[in-house]
């Protein structure tokens, strides 16, 4: 009886003392950050999921607006553009999401005493496709253009990631050209997330954002700055369209995801000191894509005179002031008139 006795023993005491153990919780940022990441992830594999088929719905492309001028440049079946009749020559370089279309307001100022040049470089505008959508690729697209044409000695004004492009054009093809101006732009590159990641939604959201008016006036007006007026429907039509041309998503894919914003090292860019070149640095003094000493930096940097720097003007000057930016302009092509 006492064996027995032992071997049933009253569990009871000892599930009540479990059951008043006091067990460790985790902290409650981290549950909650937990459920969010849940939750985040539901919504991806949903947004997702609804991006296939909506890509698949909006996968249809326009055409180029009809009467565009293009030429061989280098390969590339190159749209240009010209204005005026006369004067020296000048050549303008758009810069990211831009086009020629971009330099109306400044090419029209310009071309009363100038002729006025300006391409689509490849990965943009109505230009062929073609990679890689690198600084150099685009440099022989620019000089091959310059070339093709018989343009006897240009100055070049380049905008924004477009000053990358036009100097290492200028530095492969020095005696090609006769200056050269950063505007708003400091050549540098531009590392761009990696929207790879997102997979079939970046898509999604490029063409929610080409669809929607305010989207493109909202952009376009945090770049130009209040100087601008608001963009009509044919000025939002003209941002849109590049981007809707067979092969637009795709080469605007692979310049993200390969190049980023194209610019080269401040060493290649320093190389500039050494040509016999006049160049030249204007900016927008309220253009919030770069720091407040970026026009002194970048004029040292390249070996040019002190900065112009515009009043009110944002990161499109060339929009907002063309009469100040080709003011800029004449005193660089004076100067290339007389020589280093």
């Amino acid at each position: 009886m006492a064996t027995d006795d032992l071997d049933v023993a009253d569990p009871t005491p000892e599930a009540e003392q479990y059951d008043t153990v006091d067990l460790p919780r985790r902290p409650w940022y981290r549950r909650v950050l937990r459920r969010a990441a849940k939750t985040a992830a539901v919504v991806f594999v949903t947004l997702t999921m609804l991006s296939v088929p909506y890509n698949a719905y909006t996968a249809g492309t326009v055409a180029p607006p009809p009467g565009l001028t293009y030429i061989t440049a280098a390969g590339i079946h190159t749209r240009y553009e010209t204005w005026g009749t006369g004067g020296s020559p000048i050549v303008l370089v758009h810069g990211a999401f831009e086009d020629s279309d971009t330099w109306q307001d400044l090419a029209a100022v310009l071309a009363r005493d100038h002729r006025v040049y300006a391409l689509d470089l490849t990965g943009s505008g109505y230009s062929q496709r073609v990679s890689p959508y690198t600084p150099q690729h685009m440099a022989a697209q620019l000089n091959g253009l310059v070339a093709a044409l018989h343009i006897d000695r240009p100055v070049l004004v380049a905008h924004s990631s477009g000053a990358a492009v036009a100097a290492e054009a200028v530095l492969e093809s020095p005696h090609t050209y006769s200056g050269l101006m950063f505007l708003d732009g400091d050549g540098l590159p531009i590392p761009s997330p990696p929207t790879w990641i997102l997979g079939p939604l970046r898509t999604s959201a490029l063409r929610l954002v080409l669809r929607s008016d305010w989207a493109i006036r909202t952009i376009y007006a945090s770049e130009c700055g209040p100087a601008c007026p608001r963009l009509d429907a044919a000025g939002v039509e003209r941002f849109r369209r590049p981007y809707q041309v067979a092969d637009a998503e795709q080469g605007l894919w692979d310049t993200i995801d390969n190049v980023g914003g194209p610019g080269l090292p401040a060493s290649r860019l320093a190389q500039l000191k050494q040509l016999c070149l006049p160049k030249a640095v204007t900016f927008g003094a309220q253009d919030s894509m770069f720091a407040a000493n970026a026009p002194e930096s970048v004029a040292a940097n390249i070996g040019a005179p002190a900065p112009t720097v515009i009043q009110g003007a944002h990161h499109l000057s060339l929009v907002s002031h063309p009469a100040q930016v080709a003011a800029s302009v004449e005193a660089l092509v004076t100067r290339a008139e007389t020589g280093c």
